[in-house]
């Protein structure tokens, strides 16, 4: 497919090097930050531009890959007339490109990705559309990219899952970032828990979180969770959450 990609940080980055490893291309990138633009199409061999009103309108697809708060303000001058134009976001309506074309949708990959990564992760893609042409097309796009892991989901389905994956990964990476800080500050080596971390996240691709808690919380090993909390007294944030996420393992283990 030919495609015109609006937006140039890390979703725009990484999507773009998976349709180019698929065999697209892309005619176009359209951003407001020109260097980061300029680079993008350096990496492709195309064009880029800061300015939608000299947007190529050759392309089958136009992917409005920005930040969820910015898609309102890029749009809005936006006419794409019986274009296929969809946007990036969970947790925004496909309808906020209901002005810009009649097959409008939503082409949403549920993973973190960095544009600095040399690698392209696995990417589940979800997608919608106002129709079936652009069901149709979006889904064909997706497939080029993620064979295996292609799902059409509602606009209510999608911020459910932003909600779950927000917990799995946000959230989990603020906690890697308070061991790794109580780490440095305590004089021991964070990559000692490397290990751990690799078989936890393993595991539960054959086992349920729920059935492979460990620790003395799921133990109620009152103890050992005081010396714990005595311990980090002078680590006031990081007890905060040691002591909500403790009660939060007990109360969900005995429900």
């Amino acid at each position: 497919m030919e495609i015109v990609i609006l937006g140039s940080g890390n979703v725009a980055a990484v999507l773009g090097r998976k349709f180019k490893a698929a065999g697209h291309n892309i005619l176009q990138i359209v951003s407001r930050n020109a260097s980061a633009a300029s680079r993008l199409a350096y990496e492709w061999d195309t064009e880029s531009t800061n300015y939608s009103s000299i947007i190529n309108r050759n392309a089958d697809v136009y992917l409005v890959a920005v930040s969820d708060d910015a898609i309102d303000e890029v749009v809005a001058d936006l006419r794409l007339p019986k274009k296929v134009v969809a946007h990036t976001a969970a947790s925004v309506s496909k309808e906020v490109l209901k002005y810009v074309s009649d097959h409008y949708g939503v082409f949403y990959p549920l993973q973190s990705l960095h544009k600095e990564d040399t690698s392209l992760p696995e990417a589940p893609i979800f997608f919608d559309g106002s129709d079936d042409v652009t069901k149709k097309k979006l889904e064909s796009l997706a497939r080029s990219i993620s064979p295996q892991h292609v799902s059409q989901a509602t606009d209510d389905t999608r911020l459910k899952l932003h909600i779950a994956a927000v917990f799995v990964n946000n959230f989990t990476n603020h906690l890697y970032a308070l061991a790794e800080d109580y780490c440095e500050k305590e004089g021991i080596d964070f990559k000692e828990l490397l290990p751990l971390i690799d078989e936890t996240a393993t595991r539960i691709k054959d086992i349920s979180p729920s059935q492979s808690q460990t620790g003395p919380a799921v133990r109620n090993d009152q103890e050992t969770i005081q010396k714990h909390i005595d311990l980090l007294r002078t680590h006031p944030p990081v007890k905060k959450v040691y002591e909500f996420l403790s009660a939060s393992i007990r109360e969900w283990q005995g429900k």
